[in-house]
């Protein structure tokens, strides 16, 4: 039966012994019993029964032996029944009278925090966060979308910059500002990711998440996982020790998890989640002179051309007190240190002479997990291949989907009265995300095949942001998380700027170098 303490209903057992009409023994004569316990709906049943069987005076010592039977495995401690309140033992998930349903989101970073801080909100529900490393610093460009910082209530003192102008530069050096269609109250938050992640951490953490410093290493996944619900999951961690290298391994029965463990996720491993491809994405981060870093104030660049990335961008991003340069490629991840020194050599001036404070790399998922949803088991964020393409942005939509995922598993477990199927899952969680954003997907994998391709889409595409029409959507679909552009004359102008862009960009454009990798391109994660 259900397993929450919402389900148990307070029974005297005086009421029992002394007569009352839920009794069948209420003719019976009973001394007075003035002890109350919590019982199960169905036990009332059995121990009613088992009294009646009995055909004796339900004495003190049957009492005991009635109850007992039916709660073996109860760490509930009975006192005496004379004369004191009956002491409960505090509630864990092992105590079959309180039966709690435990939760492990594993990942502490805005995917894994955002579920957390839900789940951790709902009192009949143990949430326990893993993270292996609490000061971690993820390479990222650090971007957040205006929409992110009301919706997921961050300060503002998280946010390093606020970004009013960009510069798109083409393969030829040709500069396009943009910035113009932003009203004063508009930005983009420029944000380091080790103080990001950190707030809210603890917030999931102050709402009553336990936090885990440990490293998942392995998980049980039982065989009838799918179809039993009282199938429970074993994950095997090495907990953080200060001063070993392996720390303590350690193991937790769990009911549920969430994976929110990045582009190299065990959860996904574990519930055989299949294989995406993935881009590598590389950052310097370099200490610039007050002087130089006036320039990157409310500015950020973007460099295009196959010399910087043969299928994404270079970036120069600003944050607290340096700028963060960087690139990314899926195609020719072999060759990623050489577009990063093209990205330094394309700033020039503008960083010279700076220091290079923190070299980053890591896996950017390239599209969605074949399965996101196993059992009871969902993954969230990169660990689900939430990215998107062109703009290669995850923060928000690992945010997003920690949340999304959080808030459906806690409306179908009830209160805790139950746990979800994964058909349960798939139906909330997995639909509406996928109806919100899945339009944004089609739509940012499309431009990316369109002008990413090679050195004359790159040119076109720098061109056409000249547009303000362009500038306009643009920042409205990044700014607010919605497919912007409903103005069927301008969308129908913009398609025929769009070619005759194309058709310039290809005449002007030098050929993209040559590359091959045919072992390294099929790697998959």
């Amino acid at each position: 039966g259900g397993r929450s303490p919402a389900t148990w209903s307070h029974l005297s057992v005086r009421t029992y012994l002394a007569g009352g009409r839920s009794s069948p023994l209420h003719r019976r004569a009973e001394p007075k019993i003035h002890n109350s316990i919590w019982i199960r709906p169905s036990i009332k049943q059995h121990l009613c029964l088992f009294l009646h069987r009995r055909r004796q005076q339900p004495t003190t010592a049957n009492m005991k032996l009635a109850i007992a039977s039916l709660c073996v495995g109860s760490t509930t401690a009975f006192s005496s029944f004379m004369g004191q309140n009956v002491a409960h033992a505090p509630a864990t998930s092992s105590s079959a009278l309180s039966m709690k349903y435990k939760v492990a989101v594993v990942g502490g970073g805005p995917s894994g925090a955002c579920a957390a801080e839900i789940f951790a909100q709902e009192k009949n529900i143990d949430t326990v966060l893993f993270e292996r490393k609490m000061d971690n610093a993820k390479p990222c460009g650090g971007a957040i979308p205006l929409c992110m910082i009301g919706e997921f209530d961050i300060p503002e003192t998280t946010v390093d910059r606020k970004v009013r102008r960009m510069k798109l530069i083409s393969p030829t050096n040709v500069e396009v500002d943009i910035g113009d269609t932003l009203q004063p109250n508009e930005y983009i938050g420029m944000c380091r990711r080790e103080i990001m992640d950190k707030f809210l951490r603890d917030r999931a953490i102050s709402y009553g998440a336990e936090p885990i410093n440990a490293l998942v290493t392995a998980i049980d996944v039982p065989a009838d996982h799918v179809e039993n619900p009282d199938a429970k999951y074993n994950i095997k961690y090495s907990e953080f020790v200060e001063g070993s290298r392996t720390g303590t391994a350690k193991e937790m029965m769990v009911d549920l998890i969430v994976g929110a463990d990045g582009a190299n996720s065990r959860v996904a491993k574990a519930m055989d989640a299949g294989e995406y491809n993935f881009a590598i994405a590389f950052q310097e981060r370099i200490k610039i002179s007050d002087e130089k870093l006036k320039f990157y104030e409310e500015m950020a660049e973007m460099y295009v051309g196959d010399d910087v990335s043969p299928d994404f961008y270079g970036w120069v991003f600003p944050k607290y007190d340096h700028v963060g340069v960087g690139t990314g490629t899926v195609v020719n991840r072999p060759a990623i240190k050489q577009y990063q020194k093209a990205i330094r050599d394309r700033a020039g001036d503008k960083i010279a002479g700076g220091k290079i404070i923190k070299v980053e790399a890591h896996p950017i998922p390239e599209h969605y997990r074949p399965r996101r949803v196993q059992g009871r088991m969902a993954l969230v964020g990169d660990a689900a291949g939430y990215v998107t393409k062109c703009s290669g942005e995850g923060i928000y939509f690992a945010a997003k989907s920690g949340r999304m995922a959080a808030e459906a598993i806690v409306k179908l477990m009830d209160g805790g009265r139950r746990l979800p199927t994964q058909a349960d899952i798939e139906r909330t969680y997995i639909a509406d995300y996928d109806k919100l954003y899945g339009p944004t997907y089609t739509v940012l994998d499309i431009l990316q095949k369109v002008f990413y391709s090679n050195n004359g889409a790159r040119e076109a595409f720098v061109e056409l942001c000249n547009s303000k029409y362009v500038q306009q959507v643009t920042f409205d679909s990044y700014l607010y998380k919605k497919v912007q552009g409903n103005n069927p004359l301008d969308d129908i102008k913009l398609l025929g700027e769009t070619i005759g862009c194309l058709i310039k960009g290809y005449s002007i454009a030098k050929p993209d170098a040559e590359f091959s990798n045919p072992v390294e391109s099929m790697k998959r994660l």
